[in-house]
């Protein structure tokens, strides 16, 4: 009866476990596309910011009816939901390319965000409860390791086909003619047309694929007897610990990601290009970092295991913050390795032992990546305040990661108030 009921969960898995690689494809891009846009549309530090303000305030506004999308509609519907959003934002990149309109671009990413939101509202609980109980934790682990595949494959496909490796001074720029200077500025906004619409026609092909196939859907009240509710959910003590932990470690994991290719060029002294493949280099490293803790959760409680990795980020941390050249994109890349369980380790945890309120409270914890909206920007406007000090803005990301630790230390522990 087991293997029977494995082998029909073995599908959906492997569809599911698709999504993660799909937002992790998009959410990874915008390593690139903050200097990208940066330097195409010539913004501030904070003004950058805003493309990581405008997803993840998607994610925060876009939470909730997501999750009453997903109680109404069951988890199918809210994917291919999901998927058409995430596709049409992808397009808008198009009509915002060619008339360099920064707003245009943060509307596409808001609505891009919008079907991100729905997606992981609905993929992240799924995973849990295609299989065994006891293995969810695992299991979703698994799953959002090909998210850290999409880590290392975005920042690849970013830099060889947006990153053009010409990067001017606005002294050189107010020198050349003015026809000269905007075909240069038009050109970096058009080399994100193609990549995005791509993007935008596989997404549309995978919705399909979820339309024409027969998925399991979960009923919560056969765990409960009850429906679940928000007001229900947040009387666990231990859920509104993981909403508070996913804040701050999702704004240090923006915070390293928006301005890694900056600190590569400024502290590490290479250039655009390479310094586009050192961000995928740091994906890699997050992917192996969440194999390796999926395999280390068979014999380290997870909750004890995020302790360790935390106090390992506040380590590299400080040695971003203070230490010289080369060694500073050694931290940074160790803390794509340290980083890389925190998500679905805080998500997990925090829906343990929910049952009819498990819908819910995925919402409530998915809504906790506003937190990516809010530190990036923070990050920035240190960083144009201390004269473009990139390294005195990874006092952010530090901060965040000793709340992280205190959750794996104590706020994990289930207790009803």
């Amino acid at each position: 009866m087991t293997t029977k009921k494995t082998t029909a969960y073995l599908i959906p898995f492997i569809l599911v476990t698709s999504l993660f690689f799909l937002w992790g494809i998009a959410n990874n891009l915008n390593g690139i596309l903050i200097p990208h846009l940066r330097k195409a549309l010539q913004l501030t530090n904070m003004q950058s910011t805003f493309v990581d303000t405008a997803v993840y305030l998607a994610y925060f506004l876009a939470a909730i009816p997501a999750g009453i999308i997903l109680k109404k509609y069951g988890y199918k519907k809210g994917i291919i939901s999901g998927l058409i959003l995430f596709s049409i934002g992808a397009f808008l990149f198009i009509p915002a390319a060619n008339s360099r309109t920064y707003e245009v671009f943060l509307a596409g990413l808001f609505i891009l965000g919008c079907g991100l939101t729905i997606l992981e509202t609905a993929a992240n609980p799924y995973a849990t409860k295609l299989g065994d109980a006891e293995s969810s934790t695992q299991r979703l682990n698994l799953a959002q390791s090909f998210n850290g595949l999409a880590a290392s494959v975005g920042p690849f496909i970013g830099t060889i086909f947006i990153l053009s490796g010409k990067e001017y001074s606005a002294e050189e720029l107010s020198l050349m003619q003015e026809a000269e200077r905007i075909a240069y500025l038009s050109g970096e906004a058009a080399s994100v047309k193609m990549p995005y619409m791509i993007l935008g026609i596989f997404l549309l092909i995978i919705a399909v694929i979820f339309l024409v196939n027969k998925f399991p859907e979960f009923k919560e009240e056969e765990a409960g007897g009850a429906q679940g509710s928000i007001s229900g959910a947040i009387k666990h003590k231990h859920l509104n610990w993981a909403v508070v932990a996913q804040l701050f470690y999702v704004g240090a994991q923006v915070c390293v990601t928006s301005f890694f290719v900056r600190m590569a060029i400024a502290g590490g002294g290479v250039d655009e290009k390479t310094a586009g493949y050192y961000l995928g280099i740091y994906g890699l490293l997050f992917m192996i970092g969440r194999f390796a803790g999926t395999f280390f959760m068979r014999f380290i409680a997870p909750a004890k295991l995020l302790s360790l990795y935390a106090v390992a980020c506040i380590i590299l941390s400080l040695v971003a913050i203070y230490a010289d050249g080369q060694y500073v994109v050694i931290a940074l890349g160790g803390l794509g390795f340290f980083m890389s369980i925190m998500f679905p380790t805080i998500f997990s945890l925090g829906i343990r032992d929910l049952k009819e309120h498990t819908k819910p409270a995925s919402s409530l914890i998915v809504m906790a990546i506003i937190g990516g909206a809010i530190f990036p920007v923070i990050m920035g406007k240190i960083i144009d305040n201390s004269n473009d000090n990139i390294q005195i803005g990874y006092s952010v990301p530090m901060l965040c990661f000793l709340v992280v630790l205190y959750y794996g230390l104590k706020g994990h522990q289930p207790k009803a108030s």
